[in-house]
């Protein structure tokens, strides 16, 4: 049973985003982890110790947090410069600021994030993205004017309607919630948001 206090439920777009970073610092971790309780196993274990490959030996530094966090700064100022220097490319620029968002800076994600809705203010995935931000900060109103801005160009958005009322719900809402996740119910039964929603509504 998903208790609605412990979920964001705009994850359905940005999520992923997060989900996907917090996996890769994990699965980062949990090899240097292994090569911490393995210490004698190497990338360069079986390495023969010949006149060629002599010294070599201690050249692979194993995964560790540092040279994990040197090699995601290093990608974070490659998506910046890209980013920069291609004021019109929207798909560079949003590589950059999903990575930001993805790296807990919201702030300088959000200033590239409207970089592309001022080339395209109807772009709904962005404009999810923005909500999905000013959720996690708390600040509704903007989140919910994002959302209805994605209504205004997709009327039949589902994940824009729930999410119209999990902002009711955070803001204490609970009758709005319930008539906007039961209208899901009602009127798009047997799809996975109408089940979010039923499941929104066992636990409010």
């Amino acid at each position: 049973m998903i208790n609605l206090k412990n979920i964001k439920p705009l994850y359905i777009y940005g999520f992923g985003i997060i989900l996907a970073a917090l996996v890769f610092i994990f699965l980062s971790q949990q090899d240097s982890a292994d090569n911490i309780k393995n210490p004698g196993i190497t990338a360069n274990q079986n390495m023969p110790n010949d006149s060629i490959h002599k010294g070599l030996n201690n050249s692979v530094q194993p995964p560790s947090k540092n040279n994990v966090m040197a090699d995601v700064m290093q990608h974070l100022a490659m998506l910046k410069k890209a980013a920069d220097e291609s004021p019109n490319d929207t798909i560079k620029i949003k590589e950059y600021a999903d990575f930001l968002s993805a790296a807990h800076k919201p702030d300088e994600a959000l200033i590239y994030y409207n970089k592309i809705l001022k080339v395209n203010p109807r772009r709904t995935d962005i404009l999810f993205s923005v909500a999905f931000i000013h959720y996690n900060e708390k600040n509704f109103e903007e989140a919910e004017k994002c959302l209805n801005k994605v209504l205004s160009y997709d009327k039949g958005n589902l994940t824009a309607f729930y999410n119209l009322g999990a902002i009711a719900a955070s803001k204490g809402d609970k009758n709005k919630a319930k008539e906007i996740w039961s209208k899901l119910v009602k009127e798009h039964p047997k799809t996975q948001i109408a089940e979010l929603a039923q499941k929104s509504l066992n636990e409010i």
